[in-house]
């Protein structure tokens, strides 16, 4: 009798799972939330503000999203290989700048385009070497250098802007609607190319074995270090592209441009479904991320709220998220002290 009766109990006091869910909704139960929020935000936009979806308005969203969308996608694999840098803001404002003189130096774009992405590898490799052989940590890292580049580069400039671009740069020449397709299709590519690369390829697959267990990885012949320093030579370049495909929409390159970008790649990939404890996240989730949190601003405006709820709105959406990885790694140990 007082068998059943502790059954009965442990039942009782068993924790809320998502077993009730398909396999592959529970398994990306975050990513699958994030992408519901955003749904319903965007429902909210149909029914009460329909001019939000003209063709115009929803490109120009996007065009502004996809260099946070690169950056939070490197972010995401740092993460994932349970480092962190916060430096990317100031490498997205020098390769802009590099951007902008190379391209006052009248160089060809082909040859603009790879020398941003080749700067901002040298920027990560820096980090990458600091944090990956030299051992420190890459939270002091990457605020060092993140302080030391943003005001290396004040020093430099005086906060002055890069002028006198020539027309062939501002949208690649081709014209607004056919520069942000453009720039969509280079943003699409690229995801592509991360994402099948961190899914099917070995060298993707290191990152999360390297952030759930480095030890482990290491026995299995894996070495960290290698895979620390690529993931963050990885995040530089991705970085460039970034800082190439936003400084084509201006006709100027501001040198404070990348204020705060990093945080903003950071929320996204967190609010995504990145763990912030290493080893596991997906580029999905991030993607939705950084689209739930690029359309709260004109969701604001077109929805005609005070803009002042931005930064609440977005502060609560990654508490969630965070709350959420939390609870999945209660549930987690729960289960295995059944």
């Amino acid at each position: 009798m007082s068998n059943g009766i502790t059954q009965e109990k442990a039942v009782e006091q068993r924790p809320v799972t998502f077993d009730f869910l398909p396999a592959f909704v529970a398994r990306y139960f975050r990513e699958w939330s994030v992408a519901a929020a955003l749904c319903v935000l965007l429902l909210a936009l149909a029914l009460f503000a329909p001019s939000f979806f003209r063709a115009g308005q929803l490109l120009s969203i996007v065009s502004t999203a996809i260099p946070v969308l690169l950056i939070a996608c490197g972010v995401a694999l740092v993460i994932i290989a349970r480092q962190i840098d916060i430096s990317v803001g100031s490498q997205f404002a020098l390769c802009s700048i590099f951007t902008g003189l190379l391209v006052q130096a009248h160089w060809p774009m082909p040859l603009v385009a790879v020398a941003a992405i080749i700067a901002g590898a040298l920027f990560g490799a820096v980090n990458g070497t600091l944090i990956a052989w030299l051992g420190l940590p890459s939270i002091v890292v990457t605020l060092a250098t993140m302080v030391t580049w943003r005001e290396g580069l004040r020093w430099w400039r005086q906060g002055e802007f890069v002028r006198d671009l020539p027309e062939s740069f501002q949208w690649f020449g081709v014209g607004q609607t056919a520069g942000q397709m453009s720039v969509l299709f280079i943003a699409v590519f690229i995801f592509a190319l991360l994402t099948f690369g961190t899914k099917y390829l070995s060298a993707g697959r290191f990152i999360y074995a390297v952030g759930s267990d480095t030890e482990a990885a290491r026995l299995a012949g894996i070495k960290p270090s290698a895979v620390t320093f690529w993931v963050f030579v990885l995040m530089g370049a991705l970085t460039g592209l970034g800082a190439l495909l936003n400084a084509v929409r201006f006709a100027d390159v501001d040198p404070r441009t990348g204020t705060g970008i990093e945080l903003q790649a950071i929320a996204a990939a967190v609010v995504g479904g990145v763990a912030i404890s290493g080893g596991r996240g997906n580029l999905w989730g991030v993607l939705a991320g950084v689209l739930l949190l690029g359309c709260i601003t004109p969701a604001l405006i077109f929805l005609k709220l005070p803009p002042q709820w931005e930064k609440a709105l977005q502060g609560a959406i990654i508490l969630l998220a965070v709350a959420a990885d939390g609870w999945r790694t209660v549930r987690i140990r729960i289960r295995k002290t059944r």
